[in-house]
């Protein structure tokens, strides 16, 4: 038999193209990824793809919000507007499913950009339609001066990068939204030795961290996708924030993300919140009410601290991730939901799963895209950044115009180990603006800290629920037993006062242990 038509080595052949062109994928996604400006994408796409396509020229046509503009490599750091109006060949790209090959000697009637690159003696053109995300919709074309036919096009690369390529370009509308509005925002005086405010993050979300640029890079591979999503992170980590990014970034973000926190709702309640339920069904249903997963039909329902859920609303729940439909409280009637939901929590649910308190299928069904949110602590190098932007947030709540921290706070903010996080943070910067004497933060009232070193023979090793429990005891006895109000334990911890009484009876903390004399 000969060696050509050996089937297994065509296989192999076949094998090592395919390894070849994930390789190209993956590395075209990632240089994609870290991209936030047009001129970023310029760049990489006159270098990486050049190399890797072997195209002559390109150019992007961007149809945001009705807005159509012309990205290309003959444009030097600028967009080109052209008509408000979408031609014959981006409006073929965009409803073919796969390339499309254009021979510009063979087409008559031709746009602007294609007469440019005709001129520039370009024969042959690739039009790829790239996924809509919300309201954009986008079109890459690839020049080529020699020719070449419908088998040499990369279809699996150009399809396989096209997601990615999309979600950078929506990306970078968003920037530029960001740098104007941020632009209209007043600059304050700058002060020799004092710390400067600079640039924010990615939709929001504050930081500049590399644990938090792979943060945000995770929210722009999971958003566009139905997916469900779970958050993993301490209380007052911002896990809010991070869900409400991933529905703006999503095809649901048109409409208003649904957001419950399963802690904060009686147990006899949450079902009702959830579901609905109909008149009549119970003691006090005067009405029927549609639960969260109907209003959230065709969005985003965000469940904050699913942990706290009841086993028995997790059945209910596994049903709704399984078929998609729901029935009201004392209702017969199936309800069809599409929902895209994320979830968070601030416990170890593998453990919650193994001690029983926590269903494994619907663990599983949740855990398909987990992004782990690290504490403040452990991003230490964006204190400065965050206090700073708290300033010019919370400007117009205390109406103290704060320039900003002496460098002997920042140090003392950066050595702080915030348990309560960057809602801590932001508790203690509002009182230290209250409180400060002019226009720097000199001062500022942390809470003592237990030193736990190693003074004595007879040290004892602590677990983190007995370090936990004596530090929420001395704060408690800093406000003098008081839990809610602006001068309460809750509001000084950047907690939400019921998540503290919450842990608290975790803990097994009670009155007699901050209140002396009481038994």
């Amino acid at each position: 038999m000969s060696k050509f038509s050996d089937p297994n080595a065509e296989m192999m052949k076949r094998l090592q193209e395919m390894q070849k062109e994930q390789f190209i994928i993956s590395h075209l996604t990632k240089e994609l990824s870290t991209i936030m400006d047009s001129k970023q994408l310029q760049l990489v796409l006159n270098k990486s793809f050049k190399t890797e396509l072997r195209f002559n020229d390109f150019i992007i046509i961007k149809d945001y919000k009705q807005s159509v503009e012309i990205l290309s490599s003959w444009v030097e750091n600028q967009n080109c507007i052209i008509d408000n109006q979408l031609d014959i060949y981006v409006k073929n790209c965009l409803d073919s499913a796969e390339p499309l090959l254009f021979d510009l000697k063979e087409l008559s009637l031709l746009p602007s950009y294609f007469t440019k690159a005709k001129d520039s003696e370009m024969r042959m053109v690739i039009g790829l339609g790239l996924p809509g995300i919300n309201e954009s919709k986008n079109v890459i074309f690839l020049f080529y001066r020699n020719f070449i036919s419908f088998n040499d096009i990369p279809e699996r690369i150009l399809n396989g990068i096209s997601t990615q390529l999309s979600i950078t370009l929506h990306n970078i509308n968003v920037h530029e939204q960001l740098i104007a509005l941020k632009g209209n925002i007043q600059n304050f005086p700058k002060e020799i030795g004092e710390v400067k405010k600079s640039g924010y993050g990615f939709q929001g979300i504050v930081g500049q961290s590399e644990v938090m640029q792979h943060i945000f890079e995770q929210i722009s591979q999971v958003a566009p996708s139905q997916s469900n999503v779970i958050i993993f992170g301490e209380t007052g980590t911002g896990k809010e924030l991070i869900a409400q990014a991933i529905h703006e970034l999503s095809e649901f973000s048109g409409k208003k993300m649904i957001r419950i926190n399963c802690a904060a709702i009686p147990a006899n309640l949450i079902e009702s919140e959830l579901f609905g339920h109909e008149k009549g069904s119970f003691t006090g249903a005067t009405e029927q009410r549609k639960g969260k997963f109907e209003q959230a039909h065709n969005s985003t329902i965000f469940l904050d601290e699913i942990g706290e859920l009841p086993l028995e609303l997790q059945t209910r729940l596994l049903r709704v991730l399984q078929e998609k439909e729901i029935e009201r409280i004392g209702g017969n009637k199936r309800i069809r939901v599409n929902v895209r939901i994320i979830t968070a929590t601030n416990r170890n649910l593998e453990k919650e799963v193994a001690e029983g308190r926590f269903r494994s299928d619907l663990f599983y069904r949740l855990n398909v895209f987990p992004v782990h949110l690290p504490a403040l602590r452990e991003r230490k190098e964006d204190i400065p950044l965050l206090a700073n932007y708290f300033l010019e947030k919370l400007y117009p709540k205390t109406f103290k115009k704060i320039k900003g921290f002496s460098q002997k706070i920042v140090k003392m903010m950066i050595a702080n180990p915030w348990l309560g996080n960057i809602r801590e943070l932001e508790n203690m910067i509002e009182r230290s603006m209250l409180t400060a004497k002019g226009d720097i933060i000199r001062e500022m009232d942390f809470p003592k800290v237990i030193d736990y070193q190693n003074t004595d023979q007879d040290f004892q090793v602590k677990t983190l629920q007995e370090f936990e429990k004596e530090y929420i005891l001395k704060i408690i006895e800093k406000c003098n037993g008081r839990i809610f109000g602006e001068t309460g334990a809750a509001r000084l911890l950047g907690l939400p006062p019921t998540t503290l009484i919450s842990k608290m009876q975790k803990l097994g903390i009670e009155k007699k242990h901050y209140f002396k004399g009481t038994e």
